[in-house]
């Protein structure tokens, strides 16, 4: 028989030791899950939506044997996916009901023991939310600022693969966090967000220190905690500056605007009116006709930097140390000195 495991358990379980299983539908599992799980679905979204049908307008026992005809037929298939799973295995469903319940005794009987995870992912939604709200983080943070293009993101993705301890925000939403954020991404909801955050912040708990963008509350579709939003407030200050024409050539590596000419255009749309009239014209000719260098570097005087200007005034009387460099290489090597220097 199959054990139970809560959410506390699979806490202080080392990552990689337990294989996380959601045997919800394949929508169920793209909208949320739990990071790292795999999706071996019980039922496809077809199949749960004509059970869900008939438990509501026929019975529960209608309901019952539809789902027992449909797993019948697909068993051999469900079972090997499991077996080919050398790994510890712990399944979960939304609340830790039937579908799990049901996977976990039938690997049982096919003498493939796999947890069920108690509660399923809306026990798992409620720990992160609980959790964001009252844990403690001890690092200091090491804030990056800089106008759009200066390579904040890219600094830190490259800082991070060298093995600092890296809070990457935009990666967690999925999300640049401009009116262009979501070009080429595939942006997350909150649930997601939390649950990569909380991830990250376990992580690195007994880290020195951390490193994140200086991010606004919101980015694309989430809302980043307060416990966060403290940390950047309460952090050591670092202003990146490039020559505009690095800037604009991270931008074009960036969001490869050829790749995504209407996306581009839409994204404009909705700000061209906030621009003077003869640069908006400029821009709009410029994306339509390929000029992805000029648009960008009009975007980025004319629009962005202006909006960062005015959004640098919440910090007025931090500290800050500015680093100026040709290069986000350049930059890089000036932060990591920068953290030798400074950091305990």
């Amino acid at each position: 028989m199959f054990q139970d495991i809560t959410i506390e358990d699979l806490a202080v379980r080392k990552k990689g030791e337990l294989v996380l299983i959601d045997v919800r539908s394949p929508s169920e599992y793209a909208e949320s899950s739990i990071p790292g799980s795999i999706n071996i679905p019980l039922f496809n979204d077809q199949e749960r939506a004509e059970i869900g049908t008939l438990y509501k307008q026929v019975s529960v026992d209608a309901a019952q044997e539809r789902g027992l005809e449909i797993v019948s037929a697909k068993l051999p298939a469900f079972i090997k996916e499991f077996a080919a799973i050398p790994e510890k295995k712990a399944v979960f469903c939304w609340r830790g009901g039937m579908r799990s319940k049901t996977t976990a005794t039938l690997l049982s009987l096919m003498n493939i023991h796999a947890y069920r995870l108690s509660g399923g992912f809306r026990a798992y939604r409620q720990w992160v939310v609980a959790m964001l709200e009252t844990m403690s983080f001890e690092p200091p943070a090491y804030v990056i600022h800089g106008n759009t293009g200066n390579g904040k993101t890219a600094l830190l993705r490259k800082l991070k693969q060298k093995g600092y301890p890296v809070l990457d925000l935009e990666d967690m939403a999925g999300h640049r966090g401009s009116v262009f954020g979501e070009i080429g991404l595939r942006s997350h909801n909150q649930k997601t967000f939390d649950a990569l955050l909380l991830d990250e912040l376990l992580l690195y708990q007994k880290a020195p220190y951390v490193l994140m963008e200086a991010e606004s509350k919101r980015i694309g579709k989430v809302v980043i905690p307060e416990l966060v939003m403290a940390k950047k407030d309460q952090g050591t200050h670092i202003r990146v500056e490039l020559p505009i024409e690095a800037r604009v050539q991270t931008i074009l590596e960036d969001y490869q605007p050829w790749d995504h000419p209407e996306a581009c255009a839409k994204a404009f749309s909705k700000i061209e009116s906030r621009i003077h009239r003869p640069i908006a014209v400029e821009i709009g000719e410029s994306l339509k006709n390929g000029n992805y260098d000029r648009a960008v570097e009009l975007l980025l005087l004319y629009y962005y930097d202006p909006r960062y200007e005015h959004s640098e005034e919440q910090y007025e009387g931090a500290e800050f140390t500015t680093i100026r460099a040709n290069s986000v290489d350049e930059a890089v090597l000036a932060v990591e000195q920068l953290l030798e220097r400074t950091s305990v």
